[in-house]
């Protein structure tokens, strides 16, 4: 038997084929950076339904909003940035429970309740508890969120704090820029954002990037301390150059502004400005897609 580390390298379509309706996917980056969007392309072109989507939502949500995936999602915002909202999740949101266009199931939490599950699921907790989120109206709309008493009396008697429920994941979904064969992965950018939670968190961890280098090759331009992902948390590897895009990959590239214009136009327009932007981006596989915002990006730089 080989002592060699296992060698997880996987395509995108093996990875999409390794899940199942129904499960809770916990999809990593931040609102429009470092999206894992080559394997939520796929997702979103798959025959998965009834999802639970756990999300700093940009795109990602967006896109598997657009296409009816989304049994229930748990989010703390859903922005591009430089489009405050994202539109189709905003056409979600909005829709009439009967159009059969809104997401049945919505968990809006605070930000830092969403870290904490995520925390709490990690260290394979229940709960844990703080004070984000009292006297707020997330206790309003999410009623089956409890508070507990502290058994400690600090001077002040029993406070009551948020038991913030653990975030369980079935699987995570996260881009990162470099990683071995392995499973071992390290950003290179100015901010890990919480890749290593929904990792944790999760049963099984599927990490793309932008290149797959030897364990070596790792550190060479990088500090150890951005090793973000140990082999121990990931499941399977995929490489997908670009496979961020339109989200931001710093280094790598920035977020692609001008095609994210594109996709508010048509997500905001009507149904056959939808359709158009699906048929010519969306509608093949990973390589289709780089080649459309290939020609798109040679058209409108002209």
């Amino acid at each position: 038997m080989s002592r060699k580390p296992r060698d997880k390298r996987m395509s995108i379509d093996e990875v999409i084929g390794s899940l199942e309706s129904g499960m809770t996917i916990g999809i990593g980056g931040w609102g429009p950076r470092r999206k894992p969007m080559a394997l939520v392309r796929a997702l979103y072109n798959s025959d998965l339904t009834d999802l639970t989507i756990v999300s700093w939502g940009g795109a990602d949500v967006g896109l598997l909003a657009r296409a009816g995936k989304i049994r229930r999602l748990v989010y703390a915002f859903v922005s591009l940035d430089s489009v405050p909202l994202e539109p189709n999740f905003q056409r979600a949101r909005q829709a009439a429970p009967e159009s059969g266009l809104a997401i049945p199931e919505i968990v809006e939490l605070d930000e830092g309740m969403f870290q904490t599950g995520l925390k709490a699921a990690a260290e394979r907790l229940p709960f844990l508890p703080m004070r984000a989120g009292l006297g707020s109206d997330v206790l309003v709309n999410n009623p089956w969120i409890t508070t507990v008493t502290s058994p400690y009396d600090e001077g002040h008697g029993h406070e009551e704090l948020v038991a913030v429920p653990a975030l369980r994941l079935d699987a995570a979904l996260v881009h990162l820029n470099r990683a071995d064969p392995h499973g071992n992965a390290s950003y290179l950018g100015p901010d890990p954002y919480f890749d290593d939670l929904f990792a944790m968190a999760a049963d099984r961890t599927y990490v793309s990037v932008e290149q797959v280098v030897d364990t070596a090759g790792l550190t060479v331009d990088t500090p150890v301390q951005r090793l973000l992902l140990s082999r121990m948390m990931v499941t399977g590897v995929v490489e997908t150059p670009n496979g961020a895009h339109f989200s931001t990959c710093t280094p790598d590239y920035e977020r692609d502004e001008r095609f994210q214009r594109a996709y508010a136009a048509a997500a905001s327009g009507s149904d056959e400005d939808w359709q158009a932007f699906h048929d010519r981006f969306l509608a093949g596989d990973e390589a289709s897609y780089q080649a459309a915002v290939q020609a798109f990006t040679e058209e409108t730089t002209k």
